[in-house]
């Protein structure tokens, strides 16, 4: 299986290609910039490094990227200083959806290709009744106003949700959400849930990001996993954060 992987050099994303190529996955990752990547993957056979912009690219690129995947998977994020979080592109996580998917299905594939968005426990799967508190919702209201990066992960899922919907022809989806993100060398035990399960605000748990790459790589390899989480938007917690 080759597997398209968009924000592969950040730190979940890097996570999410090592485990897809323990997996024996084909992998190509597109990164900005590849000098700091390890060197180890570029010596990787089943591993084609694309250095580029992903929204600089054209549509017909798009296409070429995509033609060949049986799945995609977005770890795209904004990096957390000014520039990252107030500067363009504002929809960086959402901009890029669309235009892979529009490029899935410009290709019109034979068989439903996978598309796996890192999302967050901040954003609610509104498919569902996810009941939060007043000042949690206060606070969410107070990150849309203060800061793009989360309204982007917001519109991103919405976009899974209401465009690409349940019966799509061409494209299946999940919107993986973890809780605070950490890190950690190896793969622990995780849960998984529906929807959140504690206040991603006030009462947040744990999520290593080697876990999160772990379960959207088994996402993607598992079709009895997948047939379980498609078009939901699954939260995942370490195991040890809950007790």
């Amino acid at each position: 299986m080759t597997v398209l992987v968009v924000g592969a050099s950040g730190a979940t994303g890097r996570k999410l290609v090592e485990q897809l190529l323990i997996k024996g996955h084909s992998v190509k990752a597109v990164v900005r910039s590849p000098d700091k990547l390890p060197k180890s993957w570029k010596s990787n056979a089943y591993l084609s490094i694309i250095s580029a912009s992903l929204l600089d690219l054209n549509d017909d690129d798009m296409m070429k990227l995509t033609l060949d995947c049986h799945a995609v998977a977005s770890c795209l994020g904004h990096n957390m200083n000014f520039k990252g979080i107030y500067g363009q592109p504002r929809k960086l996580v959402t901009d890029a959806a669309q235009r892979l998917c529009n490029a899935i299905q410009a290709n019109k594939p034979e068989s439903p290709i996978k598309y796996v968005l890192m999302n967050t426990t901040g954003n609610r799967n509104r498919d569902l009744n996810e009941p939060i508190s007043f000042a949690q919702k206060c606070v969410i209201g107070l990150l849309k106003l203060l800061l793009p990066p989360h309204v982007d992960n917001e519109k991103a899922a919405d976009y899974l949700r209401t465009q690409i919907g349940q019966d799509n022809q061409y494209i299946t989806w999940a919107a993986v959400r973890p809780d605070g993100l950490i890190d950690e060398e190896e793969v622990t035990e995780y849960e998984i849930h529906p929807s959140p399960i504690r206040s991603a605000i006030f009462n947040a748990g744990k999520t290593s990001r080697i876990n999160v790459g772990h379960f959207m790589a088994s996402l993607i390899s598992d079709d009895d996993l997948w047939d379980t989480w498609k078009g939901q938007m699954p939260v995942i917690y370490n195991k040890s954060s809950l007790n």
